[in-house]
């Protein structure tokens, strides 16, 4: 995947775009892919069992060429077991980002557009549906 080169109305260089229809996929591993693990139970990392619908889905994005990045509140020391995990059952994926913050309720906030989607237990197309959202006053 090439990043679009982007500049602000000066001409300076600003950080690259995906192109238009593209998307940068962050996903969680326990409880969205597999079981959900816990840190504090490393060995039961190797032995989870998928959710359905997750592997066929996540695959199908990759192979449309949207980037796939696993984003984990798994620690650095589990990216062995991480990866031979996501290698034996057949995961496509460009990065795994270890350490996301433990404990859910995320406010995501950047100066990118930034979509939420909250996993619900099953994996099927993404839909749109227009929901509330924090924004900051203007």
């Amino acid at each position: 995947m090439s990043l679009k080169e982007n500049f602000d109305e000066h001409g300076n260089r600003l950080s690259p775009k995906l192109p238009l229809g593209m998307n940068n996929f962050l996903i969680d591993i326990d409880g969205t892919i597999c079981d959900d693990i816990p840190n504090e139970e490393p060995e039961r990392m190797l032995t989870a069992a998928e959710i359905p619908g997750a592997k066929e889905q996540l695959n199908k994005w990759f192979d449309e060429g949207h980037i796939i990045t696993f984003f984990t509140s798994r620690l650095e020391e589990h990216r062995a077991y991480t990866e031979q995990w996501l290698s034996e059952h057949g995961f496509k994926y460009h990065g795994i980002v270890f350490g996301k913050p433990r404990g859910g309720n995320y406010h995501w906030i950047d100066d990118r557009p930034v979509r939420a989607t909250h996993f619900s237990g099953k994996f099927t197309e993404l839909v749109e549906k227009s929901k509330k959202v924090w924004v900051f006053e203007e």
